[in-house]
C-alpha cells in the first residue's frame, strides 16, 4: 500500500519538486497552497490550506483522512523569507515570518499528530534551512525562525517517539527557486546607516539563489528519508561549503567564525 503524503507549500519551488517526485515514485500525494486555482497543472492533488488559519489546516487534514483513512507523512515545507537590518525591519513583519515559518509549521504538526498516534506510525519532515544554524547578516529573522523550528523538531521527536512517529528536519542551502520573489525586503533607504552593506548583501543573496542547486536534490533527500526505517533527526542538503560552515561553527572560536562570515558577506 502506497503511503499517504501531505506536503505544505507545494505549488512551487522545493515543495513542488518534492511532491512531483514522490507522486512519480508511487506515493499518494496531497500538496497544499493558499490559492490552488491552477491545480489542473499539477500531477498530484493540490488542496487549499493556509498555515496561518487553523480551520483550513483542520479541513485539509480531515479531507485527506476521510478519503484515505490514514496519513503517513507530513512534509512541513510552507514558509516565507525576510531580509533587512534588525534595527530597520518592522516588528510586525518579523512576527509574520515567525507565524508562518515556526507557528504555522507547529499548527500543521498538531493537526496530523492525532491521526499518526492512532495509527501508531508516521513521519514528520520539517524543512528548515542551513541558515538556521547561524545568525546571518540581514537574514537574522529568517535564520531565527528556521533555527527555532530545528529545536522544536528535536523536542517533538522525543515527545512522540513512543507513538511510533519519527520527526526529522531537512536543512537546505541555496536552491534555484523563486523564494526571492516572495520575500519581505526591508527597503533600502538613502538615509539608512546600512544602505551600502545591505544592498550588497541583497545582491549576493539573489545571486546565490540564482546559482543554487536543483530542487530535485531536496526531493531525492526527502524520498530517501521516507524510505528509512530509523531516520536521523538532522539532515543537510547543500553545497560542500554550506554544510562545512556548520562544522566550522562547532570548532572555531566565536569571533573567528564571525570574521569568516563577515569576510564572506563583504562586511
Amino acid at each position: 500500500m502506497s503511503k499517504i503524503v501531505l506536503i505544505t507549500g507545494a505549488s512551487s519551488g522545493i515543495g513542488k519538486a518534492i511532491a512531483t517526485l514522490l507522486f512519480d515514485e508511487g506515493y499518494k500525494v496531497y500538496g497544499t497552497s493558499r490559492n490552488p486555482i491552477n491545480s489542473v497543472h499539477f500531477s498530484f492533488e493540490l488542496i487549499a490550506m493556509d498555515v496561518l488559519k487553523v480551520d483550513t489546516i483542520a479541513s485539509a487534514i480531515s479531507y485527506i483522512i476521510e478519503k484515505e483513512g490514514r496519513l503517513d507523512v507530513l512534509v512541513n515545507n510552507a514558509g516565507m523569507g525576510i531580509t533587512g537590518p534588525i534595527e530597520e525591519t518592522p516588528t510586525d513583519k518579523m512576527r509574520a515570518v515567525f507565524n508562518t515559518n515556526l507557528f504555522g509549521a507547529i499548527e500543521v504538526m498538531k493537526g496530523v499528530l492525532p491521526q499518526m498516534r492512532k495509527q501508531n506510525s508516521g513521519t514528520i519532515i520539517n524543512i528548515t534551512s542551513i541558515a538556521g544554524y547561524m545568525g546571518l547578516p540581514y537574514r537574522g529573522i529568517y535564520s531565527a525562525t528556521k533555527g527555532a523550528l530545528e529545536i522544536i523538531t528535536e523536542a517533538t521527536s522525543m515527545e512522540v517517539k513512543n507513538f511510533g512517529i519519527n520527526v526529522v528536519n531537512v536543512a537546505p542551502g541555496d536552491f534555484a527557486t523563486n523564494i526571492a520573489a516572495g520575500r519581505y525586503h526591508a527597503p533600502v533607504t538613502e538615509k539608512s546607516a546600512y544602505k551600502t552593506n545591505y544592498q550588497a548583501n541583497l545582491d549576493l543573496m539573489n545571486a546565490h539563489v540564482d546559482d543554487g542547486m536543483n530542487p530535485l536534490e531536496m526531493a531525492k533527500a526527502v524520498s530517501k528519508i521516507i524510505r528509512t526505517n530509523k531516520p536521523k533527526i538532522h539532515y543537510k542538503v547543500g553545497g560542500f561549503m554550506e554544510k562545512f560552515s556548520i562544522v566550522l561553527k562547532r570548532f572555531l572560536p566565536d569571533r573567528w567564525y564571525e570574521k569568516i562570515l563577515m569576510k564572506h558577506f563583504k562586511l
